[in-house]
């Protein structure tokens, strides 16, 4: 078994299309699929099944696929590490952050982090947290800031919480406070119409809960928008919106009302796989992360953000 045999039928599991596999490996379709043959052979068992050109994974495919994807991972950070220890200043960083994260403090962080370690190529992901840490488990990620708690049973994840968040409700500038006050009650929000972010958002989630808990449906007056999406449908006027604080930082069309107690939390954490032992760019990552939250000034923070590490945890 060859390790290029893994990554083309990792490929060809991605894409379900042997032609566009051989393109993205850029190899000749042919030799793709003689070279898939050949790790079919050797496993004695077809991987793939075929039927009216449709392509789908057999049972021993389905079985592989999270082998193989964590054994090139392991190679790839093996190639990655002897690089960097022969003195290579270079690396990848493949770091997923939800939606909120992204719009809010990441940016900052990452530029700071680039300024600093200009030869560390940045890939981010931006998704939900769910998918975050199905993509951390199958080796795509080496990193991913993540809402807790962690949506999986899996004991090879470690999480460190780094941030915990205070949400707010948005309302438009242009026009008084929601309810006139300096805070605001959840029981406030019924029969007030909200704009809803799609599924997938960890504080669409916790939106919901709340209302739930507090005995009401609530009313969506526009559902299904990603971040920026919901900002904007807010500034318009459509509705009120409950958003993490950071969101707001840039936001001067909008007001962040708190939320009266019991307020709603998040806690934001850093997660990697504890089976994989983090490449230099990664703990490098990890580290300047940390100290860039250590030395933000509670103006930087604000009255809704509070860092939970330790200059011990750098």
């Amino acid at each position: 078994m060859q390790f290029q045999q893994l990554a083309y039928f990792v490929a060809v599991a991605r894409t379900r299309h042997f032609t566009r596999a051989a393109e993205l490996s850029r190899v000749a379709q042919p030799s793709l699929s003689k070279q898939i043959r050949s790790l079919e052979q050797e496993l004695g068992a077809p991987l793939f099944s075929r039927a009216r050109g449709n392509i789908t994974l057999t049972p021993a495919g389905e079985a592989l696929l999270p082998l193989a994807q964590r054994m090139l991972t392991d190679l790839e950070t093996a190639r990655r590490e002897v690089a960097e220890l022969a003195g290579v200043r270079r690396g990848r960083v493949r770091l997923g952050a939800t939606p909120s994260l992204c719009a809010g403090l990441l940016a900052d962080v990452l530029s700071d982090f680039h300024t600093g370690f200009p030869g560390i190529e940045l890939q981010v992901e931006e998704s939900g947290s769910r998918d975050l840490i199905r993509d951390l488990g199958r080796g795509e990620l080496d990193l991913a800031l993540i809402i807790l708690p962690l949506h999986s049973s899996d004991p090879d994840f470690s999480t460190t919480p780094i941030l915990r968040e205070n949400l707010v409700v948005a309302s438009p500038m242009s026009g008084p406070s929601p309810n006139g006050r300096a805070s605001i009650r959840i029981t406030e929000l019924e029969g007030r119409p909200l704009v809803m972010f799609r599924r997938g958002y960890d504080v669409r989630e916790a939106t919901l809960r709340a209302c739930r808990a507090s005995g009401f449906e609530p009313e969506l007056a526009v559902e299904g928008g990603e971040m920026d999406a919901v900002l904007r449908f807010v500034e318009a006027g459509l509705g009120l919106a409950v958003v993490p604080s950071m969101v707001l930082k840039n936001r001067p069309g909008l007001r962040g009302t708190p939320l009266a107690r019991p307020r709603l939390l998040r806690t934001v954490a850093l997660a990697r796989r504890k089976d994989v032992e983090p490449s230099h760019s990664a703990e490098a990552f990890r580290r300047h992360l940390h100290e860039y939250l250590l030395e933000m000034s509670p103006q930087d923070l604000g009255p809704d953000l509070e860092v939970l590490i330790s200059e011990a945890a750098g």
